[in-house]
């Protein structure tokens, strides 16, 4: 006899095997750039506080990303429940 638990858990991972997983988003790609743009500003041009500011932005532009997978993934698992 299969109980709620199993049910749930098998929905879950087929709605989970539905899921796009690109390996390099638009996000990862801006992150990257704005790694190199951050070196380049902090070691080229010799801005250092600049450098710093645009470090900042990978975690940001990833965190954003992951944010509205998270969203997504929320969203596709409430249709499977109606």
């Amino acid at each position: 006899m299969m109980d709620v638990s199993d049910t749930t858990k098998e929905s879950g991972i087929e709605s989970a095997e539905g899921i796009d997983t690109e390996g390099l988003s638009p996000a990862v790609l801006a992150s990257a750039g704005s790694v190199a743009l951050a070196l380049y500003f902090y070691y080229v041009r010799g801005d250092k506080q600049r450098g710093q500011f645009v470090g900042f932005w990978p975690v940001t532009i990833l965190a954003m990303a992951s944010y509205f997978k998270l969203e997504e993934i929320k969203q596709m698992l409430a249709g499977d429940d109606e």
